[in-house]
C-alpha cells in the first residue's frame, strides 16, 4: 500500500476503501521513512499529491472512533514529519510544508490537526493514546536542529496547545504519565522564535497563576532532579572506597545516555530549562520553589493506580517518573521536609562539580542562571532569609587534595540562604583552574552581590560564616595575581577583581546593618589585615597596568579607585599592631590580640563613602544571555528527537491494548 501511494496517480482510483483500509493495518514506520529519503527532488515532486493526501487522510483518522485507527494516524504522521525533514535538510521550510499539505491547505490542515490533538489530549483517551499525541508533538518540534528554522511551528503558534499543556500538569494523574513530556514539549516552544516575534507560549506562561498548575509543574521538575539525585548518591555510596575514581566515572557517565544508568543531557537539561524558563518568565512560580512538602504528604499526593498497559510507548519518558506512583519518595533521611529549591540546590552542587565537558558546563551555567533570577526575585529573597523556616542541606562537595572529605554528619538547620551561600563559596573554591570559567564566576560573585544587597536593604543580620566567603573570595585574588599573563589572553580579570574588591566594600562600608554581631565586624578587618599582602599585590597590579596605554588600562584604574578603603584600613591598623607588639614584647600576636588592638583604633580610621555598592543590573536573558541559549535548546532538540522512538515492540503493546478494546 506503501508503494502505492509512492506511485504517480492516485491509489484511491482503483481502490475507492484504499484509506480506510490504510489505517486499520500496523504501520512499517522504518519502511515509509526510508522511502520518503530514497527518492530524489524530481520524484518528490512527482508524488506530492499523494504526499498531501496521506496527510491529509491521517488527521482525518484521528477523529475516527476506532482507536486503531487513531494510533496508526498518529505514527504515521510521525514518519512523514521525520522522513520529508531527513530528505529536505537542505530545503526551506516552505518546501517542507508544500511537500507535506500543499501551500494553499497547509493553514486548514494544521488547524485540524492541532485541534485533534488538543480534543485527544484533553479528553477521555487513553493514557497510552495521549501519550502518543505528546510523542508526535515532540518529533514535529524537534524535526529540524535548530527550532527557530521550523516553520511549521508557526501553526502551532497559532493553533495554541498551551491549556492541554496545563491541563495535563494540574491533574495528578494525568501528571504522573505524562508530565515530564508536557513540561518538555512547553520549554521547547517557548524557545521558537523567542526574540524575534511575540511567541504566545511566552505570553501564556508569564500570566499563569491557577496554583494546582504551577504546583503540578514544580512537581515534575522535582521529581525528575530528585531522582537523579538519588542514583548520584547510590553510585558515590557504591564507590566509597575509590572515591576519586568513582567521582570521575560518575560525573563522566551522568551526561551520556547509558543503557545502565537512563541518564542522559537530555533528561536533565531539558528539565533545568523548563525550570529555568517557569522561574523567569512566572513571578507566581517563586511561590512553588518555596512550598514545604513532608515525606509522606508529598508521596501520598501523587499516588495512582499502576496502569495495566503501557502508558509511554516511545520511550521518552525517563524512568523518574515512576517515583511519582510510589509510595516512598527518596528523600535525605535527615529530611523531614524537602521542596523545589533543596533539591535544585543539591542538584546544582552535583554538575557544578566538573565543568570540563560542554555539556556540565552549560548545565553549571544554567544552574546559576536559575539561582541569579531566584537572588533578584524579593519573594524569593524573602523566604531564603526567613528564620522561621531553617531547614538541612546536604550539598555534595568535591573531593581535595587539601581537604577532607567531609564527614557524613547532619548539616545545621538554617535558613536556605545559607545553603545558596555555601554553594556559591563552594565553587569559588573548586574551580580555580587554568582553564578558567569567567562567565560562571561572575554568577557566582553577582549571585552574593544580590544577596547581600537585600540584608543590606532589610537589615537582616544572617549568622553565617562569613569568613569562609573573605576568605574563598581573597584567594581568588591571589589565584588572578599568580596567572595574570595567562588569564589576561581570554579574560578581563579586572572587571572580575572590581565584583570582588566591591563585595569587601560591601561590609566594610554597610557591615554594621546586616553583619549578625559586633565581632563579625572587627573579624572583618581582621582578615583584611592579615591577608593585606594579597591586596597590596593587587594594587600594585592595577596600578602598572592603569598608567600604561594598554586595552586593560581603564577597567584596572576603577579598581585602583575601588581599593581605597581597603587601602586605608590596612595603612591605618598595620602599623597600630606593629606598635602593639613592640612595646609588649610579643613577637606573634595572637587572634584576640589583634583584634583588641582593631576595636580600640576605629575612632581614628577615616574611610571615604563610596556610590552604588548597593546597586545592581538586573538580569537580562538578551543579549548577554541569547547565544547560550539557542545552543543549549539545539542540545535538547537533538536529544528528545533521539528518544523519540518509534519502536515495533512498542508497536504491538498499543495494537493489543486498542485491540482488545474493540
Amino acid at each position: 500500500m506503501y508503494d502505492d501511494i509512492f506511485a504517480r496517480d492516485d491509489p484511491a482510483v482503483t481502490n475507492p476503501r484504499f484509506w480506510d483500509e490504510l489505517f486499520l493495518m500496523k504501520v512499517n514506520l522504518e519502511y515509509l521513512e526510508a522511502k520518503l529519503e530514497s527518492l530524489d527532488g524530481d520524484e518528490v515532486l512527482k508524488i506530492k499529491e499523494n504526499i498531501n493526501s496521506l496527510f491529509h487522510h491521517c488527521i482525518q483518522a484521528l477523529g475516527e472512533e476506532h482507536q486503531i485507527r487513531v494510533v496508526n494516524a498518529l505514527q504515521t504522521l510521525c514518519a512523514l514529519f521525520r522522513g520529508v525533514h531527513q530528505k529536505n535538510k537542505s530545503a526551506t521550510g516552505f518546501d517542507i510544508i508544500n511537500m507535506l499539505m500543499g501551500f494553499d491547505k497547509a493553514e486548514l490542515r494544521m488547524k485540524d490537526l492541532m485541534e485533534s490533538l488538543d480534543s485527544l489530549l484533553c479528553g477521555d483517551s487513553s493514557e497510552s493514546l495521549k501519550s502518543l499525541c505528546l510523542k508526535l508533538l515532540l518529533c514535529l518540534v524537534t524535526v529540524t536542529d535548530n527550532i527557530s528554522q521550523n516553520t511549521i511551528l508557526e501553526y502551532v503558534m497559532i493553533n495554541s496547545i498551551f491549556e492541554a499543556i496545563l491541563q495535563i500538569l494540574s491533574e495528578v494523574s494525568s501528571r504522573s504519565q505524562h508530565g515530564y513530556d508536557a513540561v518538555v514539549l512547553l520549554a521547547l516552544l517557548v524557545n521558537y522564535r523567542k526574540y524575534e516575534s511575540v511567541n504566545p507560549y511566552i505570553v501564556k506562561l508569564s500570566i499563569v497563576d491557577d496554583e494546582p498548575t504551577l504546583e503540578g509543574m514544580g512537581m515534575v521538575v522535582h521529581q525528575a532532579l530528585t531522582e537523579y539525585n538519588r542514583q548520584y548518591k547510590d553510585k558515590e555510596e557504591e564507590h566509597q572506597g575509590g572515591f576519586l575514581s568513582a567521582l570521575s566515572s560518575m560525573v563522566g557517565s551522568m551526561f551520556v545516555a547509558d543503557a545502565d544508568e537512563k541518564l542522559s543531557v537530555q533528561t536533565n537539561e531539558a528539565i533545568l530549562l523548563a525550570l529555568y524558563e517557569a522561574v523567569h518568565l512566572n513571578r507566581n512560580f517563586i511561590t512553588v520553589l518555596a512550598q514545604s512538602h513532608p515525606e509522606m504528604d508529598m508521596a501520598a499526593t501523587s499516588i495512582d493506580p499502576v496502569p495495566t498497559t503501557p502508558t509511554t510507548p516511545l520511550g521518552t519518558t525517563p524512568p523518574m517518573l515512576d517515583l511519582m506512583n510510589s509510595s516512598e519518595l527518596p528523600l535525605d533521611p535527615n529530611l523531614q521536609t524537602s521542596n523545589l529549591l533543596i533539591t535544585f540546590l543539591k542538584y546544582s552542587s552535583i554538575v557544578m562539580q566538573d565543568t570540563k565537558d560542554e555539556h556540565r558546563l552549560n548545565s553549571a551555567r544554567l544552574c546559576l542562571i536559575i539561582l541569579t533570577c531566584i537572588a533578584e526575585d524579593q519573594y524569593a529573597d524573602a523566604f531564603l532569609h526567613d528564620d522561621n523556616m531553617n531547614f538541612r542541606v546536604n550539598l555534595h562537595r568535591m573531593p581535595m587534595r587539601h581537604r577532607k572529605k567531609n564527614a557524613v554528619g547532619i548539616s545545621p538547620s538554617r535558613p536556605l540562604v545559607c545553603a545558596v551561600l555555601d554553594l556559591m563559596v563552594e565553587f569559588i573554591v573548586t574551580h580555580m583552574m587554568k582553564d578558567f570559567p569567567m562567565d560562571l564566576y561572575m554568577h557566582c560573585v553577582q549571585i552574593i552581590h544580590k544577596l547581600i544587597c537585600y540584608q543590606k536593604k532589610c537589615r537582616i543580620r544572617l549568622h553565617y560564616t562569613w569568613r569562609e566567603l573573605w576568605s574563598a573570595l581573597i584567594n581568588l585574588l591571589k589565584f588572578f595575581l599568580s596567572n595574570e599573563t595567562t588569564l589576561l589572553t581570554k579574560h578581563n580579570i579586572f572587571h572580575m577583581a572590581l565584583q570582588v574588591v566591591n563585595l569587601f566594600n560591601m561590609f566594610i562600608t554597610y557591615g554594621d546593618t546586616f553583619l549578625p554581631t559586633p565581632n563579625s565586624y572587627d573579624e572583618l578587618y581582621y582578615e583584611i589585615v592579615r591577608m593585606h599582602q594579597v591586596f597590596d599585590n593587587l594594587y600594585c597590579m592595577v596600578l602598572r597596568v592603569s598608567t600604561n596605554a594598554g586595552q586593560w588600562k581603564e577597567p584596572a584604574s576603577k579598581v585602583t579607585h575601588a581599593l581605597i578603603n581597603i587601602r586605608a584600613i590596612i595603612n591605618h591598623f598595620s602599623p597600630k599592631i606593629e606598635s602593639y607588639a613592640a612595646v609588649n614584647h610579643i613577637s606573634q600576636l595572637s587572634e584576640d590580640q589583634v583584634l583588641e588592638v582593631v576595636r580600640s583604633n576605629y575612632d581614628t580610621l577615616t574611610l571615604k563613602l563610596q556610590d552604588g555598592l548597593d546597586q545592581f543590573e538586573r538580569y537580562s536573558e538578551q543579549p548577554k544571555e541569547a547565544a547560550f541559549f539557542k545552543e543549549l535548546v539545539r542540545s535538547i532538540s537533538l536529544n528528545v528527537r533521539k528518544n523519540v522512538s518509534l519502536n515495533t515492540l512498542s508497536q504491538d503493546l498499543l495494537l493489543k491494548e486498542f485491540s482488545s478494546i474493540s
